[in-house]
């Protein structure tokens, strides 16, 4: 401070790998993680937040590997909240782009956010009945797709326990690092070895030279390139060779990767001691006729043939059995994170021949890991070329609140997809039932809401493009072992070719929101949409809203809470699509971070209503 008191510098100012609530980051600004050996001077890692107001991981300067994707906007901050949420925030303090941690608006008393070591950016809380900080957040959910995460020559893998960690493919020293396993002067020659399911690159200098080619070729033009280390061949529709040409390599490793690597290492023989000599080889006897010898060949020979006869035979009894196998095996999808491709006669294994329904069309099946699936049958008619492609968006697509797809099967007139199993079914069944809905507590019912609401707000601006759900229903909301919603179906669009703009839309998806919302409220599942919006609409301009709430759920509910639960479904619900909040707001009010203004009547007015036309522009959602 100078001599009038005032605040020359301060450290709040200038963070170095982390914020506390209620600093900022601002554009050009940047923080650097610590370093994990003393010897080094300064991490490779480091957060910048640049002038187009976008949060990025760095790796040196040259890689990005996150950015926080909101719009480009300048003169915006990051800000960490004392709620728990990482925000940036516009020049009125208005969020543009948010992240929550798993105990967001809970009464946690202090949080931090730190650029770790690793790499990864997390947000941590303070856990006062374990007397211990837990992460609650982290900007990169696989730890393995962090930069260089498992440096020079270590491969990133995940063990029993679901952590990364770093192992190395090949021999290794007394030291942390890999032995090369290659080097250009190999007297002897040198060889390939293949691993499968991992995906190898370089990282100093972080470059590649891609070139279209087969597997057997990619493998082949690392051979044959005495400055080849590795390459890796993937197939995301053409079929791709990586070819690096560094000894800083590094990469991850997991069933879930459908690539392959190919390394180079130097052949044997090894080299021998000097200390030991090469003695003569001994003399030969001369050759002799052997008549047994000529008889046992010739025997041998006989049968060699017989059985080349019959394998030739079972060969084209079989071809036409394994073509359909073999012809849906070769394919592999883009980033398709280990979809298991399936034959109908391995779908029809893992179901037990469809004698589980669980559903319309869909069936519970076992993988041969015991690990427990679901089965859709789609539409047979659906183009094998628009399947294809629909799978690897599909594979793509990865949210907590969305049912994980596992595989599919695309074998002619067969389409099935194969999700992961949700053990406590669908959200309809508890509405349906006056036993199981008294589980659906309120607390339960307003998560269940805001887990559909970021599930549906990631389909449409969490992914590359733009994709709708486009039936969204409670038969569509699934419940894991610990009540935990996950969204499913949203493949059936996508496969169908009807979940971008130029089908489905976003508007469809938010009215369908509404309407899910005061099915959950009401615990009227089978009543007219409209009916139960107008009757809704009403008890709530007339404040009864007690009246509304499932008179089966127990424990109450907090009115200030079902208020703007009611008040976004009304918004949710109005016939003007200009009207509708989008998805991002929705989960922001659901969150608590977003006030919401009271609704007009929703679209379910049917009749005219006595509205002054000057109330036209009702004022939207604001902060």
């Amino acid at each position: 401070m100078d001599k009038e008191q005032k605040i020359i510098w301060q450290s709040f100012d200038t963070p170095s790998d982390t914020l506390l609530p209620g600093q900022s980051l601002f554009a050009n600004e940047t923080l650097r993680a610590a370093t994990a050996s003393k010897n080094s001077k300064a991490s490779y890692y480091t957060l910048h937040m640049n002038a187009s107001g976008h949060l990025e991981l760095h790796w040196e300067s040259g890689v990005i590997y996150w950015t926080s994707e909101n719009p480009s906007a300048s003169n915006l901050r990051a800000f960490l909240t004392a709620s728990g949420a990482l925000e940036l925030q516009d020049r009125s303090l208005k969020p543009v782009w948010s992240a929550f941690g798993d105990d967001h608006n809970d009464s946690v008393k202090y949080r931090y956010l730190r650029l770790d070591v690793d790499g990864n950016l997390r947000l941590y809380s303070w856990v006062e009945s374990l007397g211990s900080w837990r992460s609650v957040w982290q900007a990169v959910e696989n730890q393995c797709k962090v930069f260089a995460t498992c440096r020079q020559l270590g491969v990133c893998v995940f063990n029993a326990s679901g952590s990364a960690e770093c192992k190395c493919p090949f021999e290794v020293t007394g030291g942390n690092e890999c032995l090369v396993p290659y080097e250009e002067e190999c007297e002897s020659g040198s060889n390939m070895i293949a691993y499968k399911n991992t995906y190898l690159y370089a990282f100093y200098p972080p470059d590649n030279s891609f070139i279209t080619s087969s597997l057997q070729q990619c493998e082949q033009l690392c051979l044959n390139d005495t400055q080849c280390t590795v390459a890796t061949f993937s197939n995301d529709g053409t079929p791709q060779c990586s070819i690096k040409k560094t000894e800083y390599i590094t990469g991850y490793s997991d069933p879930s990767v459908s690539s392959i690597s190919f390394v180079k290492r130097c052949s044997g023989p090894f080299a021998v001691n000097p200390g030991i000599t090469k003695s003569p080889p001994p003399s030969e006897p001369p050759p002799r006729f052997c008549v047994p010898c000529l008889i046992g060949a010739s025997t041998g020979t006989f049968f060699i043939l017989v059985i080349f006869q019959m394998g030739i035979v079972l060969f084209i009894y079989r071809r036409k059995n394994s073509t359909r196998k073999r012809s849906t095996l070769t394919f592999t999808g883009t980033n398709s994170k280990g979809l298991i491709v399936l034959s109908f006669s391995e779908i029809k294994s893992l179901t037990g021949d469809f004698k589980n329904q669980i559903g319309p069309k869909v069936f519970k099946g076992l993988l041969p890991n015991n690990h427990p699936i679901a089965v859709t049958d789609l539409n047979a008619s659906l183009e094998e070329r628009k399947f294809r492609s629909a799978v690897m968006k599909m594979g793509c697509i990865h949210h907590k609140n969305l049912v994980k797809l596992e595989g599919y099967c695309c074998e002619f007139d067969h389409r099935f997809l194969v999700y992961e199993y949700c053990k406590k079914g669908s959200v309809d069944k508890y509405i349906d039932d006056d036993a199981l809905c008294k589980v659906l507590t309120w607390r339960k019912r307003v998560e269940i809401c805001s887990s559909v609401a970021k599930a549906i707000c990631y389909l449409h601006s969490g992914c590359r493009e733009f994709i709708s759900h486009g039936n969204l229903k409670c038969e569509n909301v699934m419940l894991d072992e610990n009540l935990g919603a996950k969204v499913t179906e949203f493949g059936f669009a996508i496969a169908d070719g009807k979940a971008t703009y130029c089908g489905f839309s976003a508007e469809k998806d938010i009215e369908d929101f509404g309407k899910l919302v005061l099915t959950l409220l009401t615990g009227c599942r089978n009543h007219d949409h409209i009916e139960l919006c107008e009757w809704a609409y009403k008890e709530w301009m007339e404040e009864r809203v007690a009246n509304v709430v499932d008179k089966r759920m127990e424990g109450g509910y907090k009115s200030e809470e079902l208020e703007h639960v009611l008040r976004i479904a009304f918004w949710c619900l109005q016939m003007d699509e200009r009207r509708r909040p989008s998805m991002g707001e929705v989960v922001r009010v659901l969150d608590g971070t977003l006030s919401v203004d009271p609704p007009p009547p929703p679209f379910a007015f049917q009749r005219p209503l006595q509205v002054d036309d000057s109330e036209e522009n009702v004022s939207e959602l604001e902060v």
